[in-house]
């Protein structure tokens, strides 16, 4: 799968989705075709497992535990995954929600891990660091869209880092050098790693990092509307903004029409999350996919395939966060981008 990965040009787990057709898979269509043709020419072909066999007498169940399911789209993708490939090898799921209530989440814990259990997988809305619980260290554990500092229990996160450099790589590709970026809260995670990929895919390309093209948000659209107006107010404004969420970019679309500008023959947008309302602006947003169902289904896998090691640090796999292009993104105008150049001599 490797071999395949590296001859198309994609992830191991892109490989997996196509070469599994995991249902829900957001990949377009160029992409399973380059996937197939490159399995195809090296001779590939996907194992296929049975049934698993029970770990213990009755223990054909995955625990599923979550802070969240039924207010955001996130956690239910991740469970999403995590039944498909329970089912694929003859499992089911036993979900408990606690909503950051730690009485709760206690005692969902405490009740799932009454039955037996092939292994629990845990996981978080937001991603993020979590202190251990020792339920973790009971059966084997896979942290979901979370981790522990320690590296004790196993995790399954978005690569976000890599998330922020190819939404930034893709407007520099389309000719951009004036690219601003609004992020979320600046405190969490993802914030942080997609700002350090804007920074590192500007660096690369020798673009000066300018913190006056840097606004500050909190993933809501209020924060994309005011971080895009105080972006449009400067001498001179980016020709692109990179906007670390979707819901942020619809507030940017709001301020960027409100000013008079077109999307994108004025200003290019790239969003992050790639949420069901991305395709549905006008015009449908160029976004980032946060793996959330491709998530679930690693870390069933690394579950039911035995990857949790008996003893020691524990591995964390990084998903793929692929760039979904839509039609917010065109070079700038000559004049705009001759503008950028002398600015950065």
């Amino acid at each position: 799968m490797m071999d395949v990965a590296l001859a198309a040009g994609v992830s191991q787990t892109t490989v997996s989705l196509v070469l599994n057709n995991a249902l829900g898979a957001r990949l377009s269509t160029a992409t399973r075709q380059r996937v197939r043709e490159a399995a195809r020419e090296l001779g590939y072909k996907l194992p296929r497992r049975g049934p698993a066999a029970p770990h213990s007498v009755g223990s054909r169940v995955i625990g599923f535990v979550s802070d969240e399911i039924s207010t955001d789209p996130w956690c239910a993708l991740q469970l999403d995954g995590v039944r498909e490939r329970a089912w694929e090898n003859g499992l089911i799921v036993a979900a408990g929600v606690y909503h950051s209530d730690e009485a709760l989440e206690r005692a969902v814990l405490e009740q799932t891990l009454g039955q037996p259990l092939v292994g629990l997988i845990y996981g978080t809305i937001l991603t993020r660091r979590i202190r251990p619980r020792p339920q973790f260290y009971q059966v084997p554990t896979v942290l979901l869209n979370c981790s522990v500092p320690d590296h004790s229990v196993a995790s399954v996160v978005p690569g976000e880092l890599l998330g922020g450099y190819v939404a930034t790589l893709h407007l520099i590709r389309a000719g951009h050098r004036r690219i601003a970026h609004i992020h979320g809260q600046s405190w969490t995670d993802p914030s942080r790693d997609r700002l350090s990929g804007y920074r590192r895919a500007l660096a690369e390309h020798d673009i000066l990092f300018d913190p006056d093209l840097v606004r500050p948000g909190n993933w809501e659209p209020p924060t994309g509307y005011e971080g895009t107006m105080a972006l449009m107010d400067l001498p001179d404004p980016p020709t692109a903004i990179f906007v670390a969420s979707d819901m942020m970019a619809v507030g940017c679309y709001d301020a960027l029409k409100e000013r008079g500008l077109r999307i994108p023959e004025d200003v290019s947008v790239v969003g992050y999350d790639d949420r069901e309302i991305a395709q549905f602006m006008r015009p449908p947003l160029t976004t980032v996919i946060l793996p959330h169902h491709e998530m679930g289904l690693q870390a069933a896998a690394t579950l039911i395939d035995g990857q949790i090691r008996p003893e020691g640090r524990q591995p964390q796999i990084k998903v793929e966060c692929t760039l979904v292009e839509r039609q917010s993104v065109r070079p700038p105008a000559p004049e705009r981008l001759g503008r950028a150049l002398l600015a950065q001599r």
